[in-house]
């Protein structure tokens, strides 16, 4: 996995490795935990995973759903055509 600086946050009681990845190094289509929308190659965004995780707990965000992690309430997924209430 290519390019950017980690660092480490604290984040729902335990620390999370935070990878950013540009654009260049970005080459793959992954779905966004935070938003559920893809990210589509060519795309910088942020690589997460607990700090005493498995390389299968990596997750792919956009980075302003990463920052806005905490405001986020559950996302409900629904059709298109799903009563709102």
């Amino acid at each position: 996995m290519g390019s950017g600086l980690e660092r480490t946050e604290a984040w729902q009681g335990e620390d999370w490795v935070v990878r950013r990845i540009t654009g260049t190094a970005a080459a793959k289509h992954y779905r966004c935990p935070g938003c559920d929308q893809e990210i589509p190659p060519g795309v910088p965004h942020v690589v997460t995973w607990p700090s005493l995780g498995a390389v299968d707990d990596r997750r792919h965000w956009h980075g302003p759903c990463w920052n806005a992690r905490d405001r986020r309430g559950a996302r409900t997924l629904r059709s298109r055509n799903a009563p709102r209430y």
